[in-house]
């Protein structure tokens, strides 16, 4: 989709939903069970992580940090850009491959309930993984004052002013030109990754869905073969005519997206494109990978279906006529 239709696709929805997701202390996560303090932990190794070089974050001066809540890791003010690769056995390998986006409310990162524990899961099935450690919004570098709650009987937050198209469309620049250099760098390497340039698809959660549609929607080089929106923004948008095919997982009890607007769905289908969607009775915000006793964890199980569906699953059919000119 040409960069020049940007503005068509709901920018004041854009703009509103990024505002609510940067009013948020820290967002809910469906854990209670677990231990919801948050602990400063050190860097871990990253020993694979390919830099994307289109950092460093503008403005930027804090540092990159990690906690950890709920028994899993997160990274906070990441303010350059990396891209993790987690590859399957050669035997199993489908030479599909998913970018993998977690959420965070662009505040922060899952990077392991989002991340890394997908990516082990998808690898395991035959697709490559990339995790995608985008750059975020800057938070107090002080744990305690970014854990600190809004304090009671304060005022209301005021409603942001209706941006611009323009002000609206640059709102995830330097996350989308993250998500467009994990494209550009999977394609880039295909061959030594033994993957199909053109099966290249992309998963997100919560912001991480927000980045995934904005990328399918108003970046036509990442042009990702597929998508997953995982309890993420539903809202209507203009849908190109070669949208790639769309999964959505959400649950009936999330704070964020309660599901009263399900415009994304109708969106998809009204534009005659592909789409699966998951309506979990419980299950919260931010489910991803954590184990519950809900119908809510079935949610990637059924990806993997959908995408062995669409015939990511296995290695792509060579035309035997091609492949002998081809040798000829």
């Amino acid at each position: 989709m040409p960069r020049e239709r940007t503005k068509s696709i709901g920018a004041g929805r854009l703009a509103a939903i990024v505002s609510l997701f940067a009013s948020l202390p820290v967002l809910t996560l469906p854990a209670a069970a677990q231990d919801d303090r948050m602990t400063a932990i050190e860097k871990p190794a990253e020993a694979n992580a390919i830099d994307l070089n289109t950092g460093p974050l503008p403005d930027a001066s804090i540092s990159e940090s990690w906690h950890k809540q709920y028994g899993s890791v997160f990274a906070r003010n990441v303010t350059e850009a990396t891209l993790t690769p987690f590859l399957p056995d050669p035997g199993k390998a489908s030479g599909a491959a998913v970018i993998v986006a977690p959420g965070g409310g662009f505040r922060s990162l899952s990077m392991e309930n989002e991340g890394w524990d997908v990516a082990r899961r998808l690898a395991e099935r035959g697709v490559a993984a990339f995790v995608l450690k985008y750059r975020l919004n800057q938070t107090p570098a002080d744990l305690q004052e970014f854990a600190r709650p809004p304090q009671p009987g304060g005022a209301p937050a005021a409603r942001p002013a209706r941006p611009s198209p323009d002000q609206a469309a640059d709102s995830l620049s330097p996350q989308v030109a993250d998500a467009r250099a994990a494209f550009e760098l999977v394609r880039s390497r295909a061959g030594d990754w033994h993957l199909d340039p053109d099966r290249i698809g992309m998963v997100g959660f919560s912001a991480g869905a927000m980045l995934t549609m904005t990328t399918a929607l108003i970046d036509r080089q990442a042009a990702p073969a597929f998508v997953a929106n995982i309890y993420g923004p539903l809202g209507a948008v203009k849908v190109p005519e070669n949208a790639p095919p769309l999964f959505v997982a959400l649950a009936a009890d999330d704070p964020l997206f309660p599901g009263t607007d399900f415009g994304l769905i109708q969106s998809w289908r009204a534009a005659g494109r592909p789409v699966e969607f998951h309506y979990y009775e419980k299950g919260g915000h931010g489910f991803g990978m954590y184990p519950k006793d809900t119908t809510s964890t079935g949610w990637f199980n059924a990806f993997v279906s959908w995408l062995e569906m669409h015939g990511m699953l296995k290695p792509k059919a060579v035309d035997a006529s091609a492949s002998e000119a081809a040798s000829r």
